[in-house]
């Protein structure tokens, strides 16, 4: 039967069931088993053949609706000949209800970041992939999490899409993490290499009607408030702006896309990141 035919993958020694195809049960990560994540592997993936695959990783947002952004890109997942990897980073982790712990890439000693390299690494033994460059795209929370991300890690992306981020961090270095980059070598021991943020596809992602301030808005007296925060702008459309003008100073093409008549809703903001994603992926055949 085939929900309990094991099939041996051809070059890794690693054996694969029917709930490794399609979409896929959360898998625990094994360098944090506090976080898990799922996949959705294309229909037509075989064990015996030469055939790689792409890779994208889709982030989350406050919401945590993994699985209905690895569901949403399955179609492009068959198309595209790309295996779907969406992580799933719990609300509450070390402070009960905290809800942003993710999205600054570090939290009480946790690098998400580091993190979520490992669950690729733990793909990559498991499945073909072409290379070690994976597509990213994150909304709202998510957004924030791809946008940092992609300052440290820009040699592990092909390109990233960045939807709607309510706090942003800027190429400046006149200002500490999460502001700026001034002290991004000690926090996180580390250098912005901005040649290798050049080399990566950005997309800017937001609705026009996303103006709402309501849940982005950093007060002083918050334990977020740091120098600086207020330079991004009052709301989503004001602080994307930023964020791509502060790439674009530093010589990083950005494609920016607004979604006419869209407040801020990940429901509606997935068919431009894919038509990203699918432009790239063209160009690099």
């Amino acid at each position: 039967m085939a929900d309990t035919q094991e099939r041996q993958r051809q070059g890794h020694g690693i054996k694969l069931s029917f709930y490794d195809f399609g979409a896929t049960p959360f898998f625990a990560s094994q360098m944090d088993q506090r976080f898990s994540y799922c996949l959705y592997v294309p229909q037509d993936y075989s064990e015996t053949a030469e055939k790689r695959y792409d890779l994208a990783v889709i982030v989350h947002g406050t919401g945590r609706t993994a699985t209905w952004y690895r569901d949403r890109f399955a179609g492009f997942s068959e198309k595209n000949d790309c295996i779907v990897l969406a992580p799933l980073f719990p609300v509450g982790i070390i402070e009960p209800g905290e809800l942003s712990n993710y999205k600054r890439i570090e939290f009480h000693g946790i690098r998400y970041d580091l993190i979520l390299l490992s669950m690729v690494d733990e793909v990559a033994a498991k499945y073909r992939l072409r290379d070690r460059r994976f597509l990213m795209y994150g909304y709202s929370g998510g957004g924030q999490f791809c946008q940092r991300f992609y300052m440290l890690h820009p040699l592990r992306l092909r390109a990233v899409s960045i939807g709607a981020p309510g706090v942003v961090t800027l190429l400046n270095a006149d200002y500490d993490w999460w502001v700026g980059v001034r002290d991004i070598q000690h926090r996180f021991d580390r250098k912005i290499d901005i040649e290798a943020m050049r080399n990566v596809a950005v997309q800017t992602l937001v609705g026009s009607e996303d103006t709402q301030t309501w849940e982005i808005t950093i007060p002083r007296h918050s334990k977020l408030w740091m120098d600086g925060a207020d330079l991004q702008g009052a709301n989503r459309l004001d602080r994307i702006e930023a964020l791509a003008q502060s790439f674009e100073t530093a010589g990083i093409r950005v494609r920016r896309d607004v979604v006419p008549g869209v407040a801020h809703s990940p429901f509606d903001m997935a068919d431009p990141a894919e038509d990203f994603f699918s432009t790239i992926l063209k160009q690099q055949q």
